[in-house]
């Protein structure tokens, strides 16, 4: 496993880092929008990919705990936040069923008392404090070989409490999921002013890496109007792939199968969403985080950049 190194915010507070793993926090502040199913299509894909992959399951409904079908564990994700050691992750750590490449920090109801509205910037650390031990050195001097993950998925509840900003304090990318609705706009400008507050405030390596519309329908005169307003708003921020309302997806998560492994057609079109989203992810791991700019849509100066920048490139 690679060494930590270290990373100081704004704020003072210096918190190990993995030098190599990547860390990506799937978010929603709406619910309903297909989050978790995100997730899990981008864990199939790394799976998939041979990308060695741990899903921390922030959500106290623990739906991607229940989808991944984990072994038995002596403690879980409630545990290691309440005492962020190495041993408590250890023991809070259990291999998917999905494969050998997968494995789950599995969640549980106990999430909850985690999610203080207002939390000190000691309760937002400890996420991060916990995931830096997977790059601690046994008692042998070595890194253990089954914590050397490429990947970190951190599946967050749809609220903006101390879970979802604790994600967003240990995470070097942000996914945002949306879905094609009235409410989509609203969601998720929420959302990437709750990136951007955690990015001056306590993780100036956090990005958002875009914004994932789900469950679109091709032949909804409503959900085209909708994409069109997001990609109006949100510009470049939105990804050009979405992920389409298909029938495989519920049916392979009730097989509690990824979907890369279900068979259909329509399996096989969300598939490739999730693989060119995780192809994203890769590309995008080395790119400088801190010192970078991000276009914040509510600014009217930053809004008519990124529209004169579209009506240049068209």
């Amino acid at each position: 496993m690679s060494a930590v190194a270290g990373s100081g915010g704004p704020t003072g507070h210096t918190h190990g880092r993995l030098s190599t793993v990547q860390v990506i926090a799937v978010l929603s502040l709406k619910g309903g929008v297909g989050k978790t199913t995100v997730a899990l299509g981008l864990a199939g894909a790394a799976m998939q990919r041979g990308l060695r992959t741990l899903v921390v399951d922030l959500d106290p409904q623990a739906n991607a705990t229940v989808a991944l079908q984990p072994g038995p564990t002596s403690t879980t994700i409630a545990e290691l936040l309440d005492e962020p050691r190495r041993l408590v992750l250890r023991r809070a750590i259990t291999a998917s069923t999905w494969g050998d490449d997968l494995d789950v920090l599995v969640g549980s109801e106990g999430n909850e008392r985690h999610n203080n509205p207002s939390p000190t910037a000691k309760q937002l650390l400890r996420l991060d404090r916990a995931l830096s031990r997977l790059a601690q050195q046994d008692d042998t001097g070595d890194y253990p070989v089954e914590d050397d993950y490429g990947l970190v998925i951190i599946d967050c509840p749809p609220s903006l409490g101390q879970l979802t900003r604790s994600a967003l304090v240990a995470a070097d990318r942000a996914v945002l999921v949306t879905d094609p609705t009235i409410f989509a706009v609203a969601g998720v400008q929420r959302a990437f002013e709750a990136v951007q507050t955690e990015r001056v405030q306590h993780n100036p390596r956090l990005q958002p890496l875009g914004v994932l519309i789900n469950r679109v329908r091709s032949r909804s005169a409503e959900h085209a109007f909708r994409i069109a307003e997001l990609r109006e708003l949100f510009g470049p921020l939105v990804l050009p792939g979405a992920v389409p309302d298909r029938s495989a997806i519920q049916q392979a998560q009730g097989a509690c199968v990824p979907i890369q492994h279900w068979d259909t057609p329509g399996a096989r079109e969300v598939s490739a969403v999730f693989n060119t989203l995780l192809g994203r992810i890769i590309r995008t791991a080395h790119r400088p985080g801190p010192d970078a700019d991000i276009a914040d849509p509510a600014d009217p100066a930053d809004r008519a950049a990124v529209s004169g920048g579209r009506q240049a490139n068209g």
